[in-house]
């Protein structure tokens, strides 16, 4: 069974951002056992401040950050511009949506990983 990846760009200091990870983590709780990657990328610059949004959020997937906010290497080579963006991949890793949440974000999952 082939993966796909959601990367999650966002930050500890980010109001929207932190009010969608209860549905990100909803999202990795059904489908990463069905095939969904999810990476976080932080576009903080204080480490502390990030990973205690990791632990209070209870964000239990990878995460990555140079801690340079918008300046970060990977928002800048994907044309982040605000956050929360999020792209989703699919097994080859093309992205093939970008900015989906709720029912339109599951279903695209669902389609990904071929489940009914």
């Amino acid at each position: 069974m082939g993966k796909a990846t959601l990367i999650d760009f966002w930050a500890s200091w980010c109001g929207p951002c932190r009010q969608e990870n209860p549905n990100v983590v909803a999202l990795y709780n059904e489908f990463h056992n069905k095939g969904l990657n999810i990476i976080s990328v932080s576009l903080d610059e204080d480490a502390a401040d990030w990973k205690e949004a990791i632990a209070e959020d209870k964000l239990t997937w990878t995460h990555v950050s140079n801690l340079k906010e918008m300046k970060d290497p990977i928002a800048l080579q994907y044309g982040v511009t605000q956050i929360p963006t999020t792209f989703l991949l699919d097994v080859s890793g093309k992205v093939v949506a970008v900015d989906l949440r709720g029912e339109a974000l599951n279903a695209k999952v669902k389609k990904l990983l071929n489940i009914k």
